[in-house]
């Protein structure tokens, strides 16, 4: 019995394997015959060695079952490859703790927040769209403007100082301006600070005299204003008049508790088109220039409140809608507009994400595939 366990196992062993042709299909599914190896299956019976030779058919499948284990498990590994590989990109994201952040990464920084503050519901409300402030010019927006009361007082500070006097686009061009600025600017008549002062007093004194001292507000600005209050929304006033004549004029219309904040002449060195009154009036109301929203009646009101990144609401009182296409939004009243606009208005993404500083514009010419037409000329030749 011991020699025959030996005899099997040599045999196994040492059995060459038999030759035979396997019928196989190539990548291009055509039949294929090629010499395979077979190999030899033993067994016993009684005491002797049967050694009989597999089928072709099993063999192939044997072949077969293997390449399909195979390839399936390297399907396997890459997909599990795959899958922990967006896994450990999708959520291995770093804590943002607002510490040395980098440029480029999302979300990107919001200007209105405050990693100071300690409350994070005052945090997250400075970060939203109600967060604003809403910044008013005084004449064509709460009161009703008169801008031939405007050029009648220039005409006659003209006449009283012998100057000649400005023609109609000079006076439009200094609509807005400081009277000291336009006078040292555009009208060239002095400049001496003392004479400035004087002259600009007395420009001040000639319009109040025609003007009467009489103040109407201006349809749809009182519900305006009154909704605005609802809301707690803060507000402030900007008027190139002098501080006691817009106090006076503001008490004499009853709108005084109104306004948190009054930025006149008298606080700022130049009037529009530059922005100075504007910023100066942010700051006292602790907003960021992206988020305060100006209310004007005139381009150089737009142009102001677009350089320091403010969103601007023209009324049409003095110009009309189609000349005010450069705000961002035009009405002709201020009761059309409603807390929701003023929201959309502040929800916009302009300098409030990304670096701030203004892209540039770079012109790209289209070369012509066709001939060129230009000519070289000879200077000599003429």
């Amino acid at each position: 019995m011991v020699l025959v366990e030996s005899i099997a196992t040599t045999s196994l062993l040492g059995h060459r394997p038999l030759c035979a042709r396997i019928s196989a299909k190539n990548v291009y599914c055509k039949q294929k015959s090629s010499s395979n190896c077979r190999f030899p299956w033993t067994g016993f019976v009684g005491k002797r060695i049967i050694v009989s030779h597999l089928p072709r058919l099993r063999v192939e499948r044997l072949i077969n079952s293997s390449i399909k284990a195979l390839a399936m498990e390297l399907t396997k590994e890459v997909h599990t490859y795959r899958e922990e590989e967006r896994m450990s990109r999708n959520w291995n994201y770093p804590i943002d703790t607002d510490v040395d952040r980098k440029p480029g990464l999302w979300p990107p920084e919001n200007r209105a927040d405050n990693p100071s503050l300690q409350n994070p519901l005052l945090r997250q409300e400075r970060m939203g769209c109600g967060w604003l402030g809403a910044l008013f010019e005084w004449e064509g927006v709460i009161i009703e403007d008169n801008p031939q009361l405007e050029r009648q007082a220039w005409l006659a500070l003209a006449e009283e100082e012998g100057k000649s006097p400005p023609p109609a686009f000079i006076l439009r061009r200094i609509e807005g301006m400081k009277n000291e600025q336009a006078i040292s600017e555009v009208l060239c008549w002095s400049r001496d600070p003392a004479q400035l002062r004087r002259m600009a007093a007395r420009k001040e004194e000639f319009y109040q005299a025609l003007q009467g001292g009489i103040y109407r507000l201006r349809n749809g600005s009182q519900e305006f204003v009154n909704s605005l209050t609802c809301y707690k929304i803060p507000m402030a006033l900007v008027s190139t008049r002098p501080r006691k004549v817009l106090e006076t004029a503001i008490r004499a219309i009853g709108i005084e508790g109104f306004f948190s904040v009054i930025v006149a002449a008298d606080d700022v060195h130049r009037g529009k088109p530059d922005p100075d009154m504007f910023v100066y009036a942010a700051q006292l109301l602790k907003f960021i220039p992206e988020r305060c929203i100006v209310f004007g009646n005139s381009n150089q009101t737009v142009e102001a409140a677009h350089d320091v990144r403010m969103k601007c609401v023209a009324v049409a009182s003095k110009h009309p809608v189609y000349e005010l296409g450069a705000a961002d939004l035009v009405v002709n009243r201020l009761d059309e507009l409603s807390i929701i606009d003023l929201k959309n208005l502040a929800d916009i993404e302009s300098a409030e994400f990304g670096s701030g500083e203004p892209e540039l514009e770079l012109e790209i010419e289209e070369e012509k595939c066709g001939p060129s037409t230009s000519m070289a000329v000879n200077d000599i030749f003429w």
